[in-house]
């Protein structure tokens, strides 16, 4: 029989992982096994919408099972920690699962009791997440129902999944209440942490100027400290205060908690370190992360995922081989932003290089850095790629794991 690689968490990342391992290896080489705690497969890029009445709940989520090839097996088990020296996976109710190779792929949860009232008075009713089905589902409710007031986007604290994701609430906030009619009636604010709109200077800019166009307050540096919910205010840990009728909260994220149970497999925050260009863990050679569970300076997002899956494909045959790992993954980020009244800008960047303008994947393109209504196309036609592409592990064709550089208007020396 061939190696067994368990592959923990059947999310994006993960089922991705699986189908790619199995496309590149037949049964006899390699056993794969997928491990999760349960069988709902959530499209999180929709989760955005759902506040909005753009998408429907239940067309977001699928059986987690059904999305990997024949030949991977599925356990449906809590994982209660992870023996690195022994290479053993312990479940919860007892159980267990030896590996040859492990891929943390559980991504990131939400921690929203660890900020200081966020769960308290007004958790559901005047303050909300759409990070999660139930939130999104909520939200939507409450926005139907809202007839004007200070509505404040808040980022709690970084990393958080899709950074872009709170700001395209922003601007399909703007659009939301002018279609009903109110937007003179609301009063917008975009709070996060950076000292910009975004993290990446000329990105940032072009963020933050549509933000300024789109009459939003955009209030930086503000990390959450506390939420005042029968008072009605988002307070930051230097004590500024921002009052509202309807809060939306991105919470702070961390790792799985099986992570924290397991020493020497992650950090602090619960993410899993690996080297940022092989996606392997420094001191576990055994062990790789992927997608929003790895600790790397590179966005939370379903794209990264994608452009990792390919790399970290080709390193586990290295390592069984053993042969020595590619450093080729260069942080290859892609993200459509939503930006209301049918349009949507494209950002394309990696470790290196931050987002311009141009055209991608080539001269000949969508176009980056500017709104249009061909990249807000562009992001629904993603959901169909994403079930159909992306999780059964084909590639994209002319879109490969390293940024494409032909195309953009200037590269930095």
């Amino acid at each position: 029989m061939g190696k067994h690689i368990v592959i923990l968490g059947s999310g994006t990342a993960g089922t991705m992982t699986a189908n790619r391992l199995r496309r590149a290896y037949d049964e006899s080489e390699l056993r794969i096994t997928v491990v999760d705690q349960d069988d709902i497969h959530v499209y999180q890029p929709g989760l955005l919408f759902v506040p909005f009445g753009l998408a429907q709940p239940h067309a977001l989520v699928r059986s987690r099972p059904r999305q990997l090839h024949d030949g991977i097996d599925y356990r449906r088990a809590h994982i209660d920690r992870v023996d690195l020296a022994g290479q053993v996976v312990h479940f919860a109710v007892g159980g267990w699962l030896a590996y040859d190779v492990l891929v943390v792929a559980t991504g990131a949860r939400l921690l929203p009791e660890e900020t200081e009232g966020l769960t308290g008075p007004g958790w559901g009713e005047s303050v909300f997440t759409f990070y999660d089905l139930p939130g999104a589902v909520d939200l939507h409710h409450a926005l139907e129902r809202f007839e004007g007031g200070r509505v404040v986007i808040d980022v709690a604290d970084l990393p958080v999944k899709c950074p872009v994701a709170p700001l395209e609430f922003a601007f399909l906030a703007d659009w939301y209440f002018q279609r009903r009619g109110i937007r003179d009636k609301v009063r917008l604010t975009y709070a996060t942490p950076l000292d910009a709109a975004f993290t990446k200077p000329v990105a940032a800019r072009a963020l933050g100027g549509l933000l300024e166009r789109k009459g939003i307050e955009l209030v930086t540096e503000f990390t959450l400290g506390e939420v005042d919910g029968e008072g009605g205010r988002l307070v930051s840990y230097d004590e500024r205060a921002l009052p509202f009728d309807l809060a939306v909260v991105v919470p702070l994220h961390g790792g799985a908690e099986y992570v924290e149970r397991s020493p020497g497999l992650g950090d602090e925050l619960g993410f899993v370190p690996v080297d940022p260009h092989t996606l392997q863990h420094p001191d576990h050679p055994d062990v790789f992360a992927i997608g929003d569970a790895a600790g790397l300076p590179a966005s939370k997002a379903g794209s990264v995922a994608h452009f990792e899956g390919e790399v970290l494909v080709h390193n586990i045959g290295r390592f069984l081989a053993g042969l020595p790992l590619d450093a080729s993954f260069d942080g290859h980020t892609n993200c459509f932003v939503e930006t209301g009244f049918h349009k949507a800008l494209l950002i394309d960047f990696n470790y290196e290089t931050e987002p311009l303008p141009g055209h991608f994947p080539g001269s000949v393109g969508l176009p980056l850095l500017k709104e249009s209504r061909a990249n807000h196309f562009g992001k629904l036609a993603f959901e169909w790629l994403y079930w159909h592409s992306l999780l059964p592990g084909r590639d994209v064709p002319g879109i490969g794991s390293a940024m494409p550089e032909h195309g953009k208007q200037s590269l930095p020396a």
